[in-house]
């Protein structure tokens, strides 16, 4: 099963290999007019499978709008305890590197090893912790 919409510059299709993986693929640009419904799409997902792969690969344009978007999605797919992985290009590889340097957001080269990083162990959320007194 497949749908597809645009929201301005961007085209989000999501494709369910099964019930519960969604593979969305998101063409065109993310930028601060689209990236609410980037996430509103991708949370409409997560409540619905519980794995996604996030395909960005073709993305020309992904500002830092799309990135807090990101951590949006991080959250709604904690929450609905669906796991995601992303695909990047280089848009998002680059905004990634100044962004993310410490690698929090689960990143993969590949449609297949994105699926095969969400069927291995669940990754570990951040935990915060008390500074020593």
């Amino acid at each position: 099963m497949s749908d597809s919409r645009t929201d301005h510059t961007a085209k989000f299709t999501t494709h369910w290999s099964d019930e519960n993986l969604g593979i969305i693929t998101i063409e065109g640009e993310i930028d601060a007019s689209n990236s609410g419904p980037f996430a509103d799409h991708v949370a409409e997902c997560a409540a619905t499978g519980t794995h996604l792969v996030l395909d960005l690969s073709d993305l020309q344009f992904f500002g830092t709008a799309g990135f807090s978007s990101l951590h949006t999605i991080n959250v709604q797919c904690a929450n609905a305890s669906a796991r995601w992985a992303m695909v990047t290009g280089d848009a998002v590889s680059r905004l990634l590197r100044v962004c993310d340097p410490d690698h929090t957001l689960p990143v993969a080269e590949s449609i297949a090893e994105a699926i095969t990083l969400l069927d291995g162990e669940p990754r570990r959320l951040l935990q915060l912790v008390a500074e020593p007194s």
